[in-house]
């Protein structure tokens, strides 16, 4: 665990709601966390309980209903949309379920690509570099369709990482991986925590991953039913 005691990611009495068919429904209630810098955090609980929702508030995607969120100091419910994706930009990796690789692109093109967005200069040397750190050196110019689920998802890796992150939100990253690629992926995932000093917050089905974490939460229907560190 990080011996930092700066918390990167905090989030206070936070609720989100939403109107549906038979009126508004509660997707997050009264929901309090801190993330410390350099930190790995899992966020568990049962299919519907809110996790990828709290993801998304935490990472800046979408705003909750009530509560404050704070983002490296930043408070996101004074920030605009445009703020909102700027700091995102800067401070925020993401690695999902689904790769969301462009299929027209090759493995170093795709990684490149967050750089080129942002006008750096050594775009496709950094690439190279961030390919080279999930071992894919060899397939950098294969697209998508020629990788493999997990070269493909270490390519989603590379580029999540390649703008040096603060923190990296990682959504079911191994939900579409067979449980040996799995593994091989959730090992990258805590080198790359440990060797970057990059925030690694998780949300997952698996008790396993989530035990490699240093702290978890549990969701049950939108509440913080539990919470706890592991040695």
């Amino acid at each position: 665990m990080s011996d930092s005691s700066h918390p990167l990611v905090v989030a206070c009495d936070v609720s989100k709601s939403v109107v549906g068919p038979e009126g508004a429904l509660d997707i997050l209630r009264g929901v309090n966390l801190q993330i410390l810098a350099g930190e790995s955090f899992a966020i568990v609980g049962a299919s519907g309980s809110g996790k990828t929702t709290l993801l998304g508030l935490l990472a800046g995607l979408d705003t909750s209903s009530s509560g404050s969120i704070h983002l490296d100091g930043h408070a996101l419910e004074s920030l605009d949309e445009e703020a909102r994706a700027d700091l995102r930009r800067r401070l925020v990796g993401f690695v999902f379920q689904s790769f969301h690789l462009l299929p027209a692109l090759t493995a170093e093109e795709n990684v490149m690509l967050p750089l080129e967005l942002e006008g750096a200069g050594d775009a496709r040397s950094r690439a190279r570099q961030a390919l080279d750190a999930v071992g894919l050196t060899s397939r950098r110019r294969h697209y998508p369709a020629q990788l493999s689920g997990g070269e493909q998802q270490r390519v989603a890796i590379a580029r999540a990482f390649v703008h040096g992150p603060r923190v990296l939100f990682a959504d079911e990253p191994t939900g579409n991986l067979d449980q040996r690629t799995g593994h091989h992926i959730c090992d990258l995932l805590f080198a790359l925590n440990r060797d970057h000093h990059t925030t690694l917050v998780l949300v997952t089905h698996d008790a396993e991953l989530a035990a490699r974490c240093d702290r978890r939460i549990e969701l049950e229907e939108g509440r913080v039913v539990a919470a706890g560190a592991h040695s």
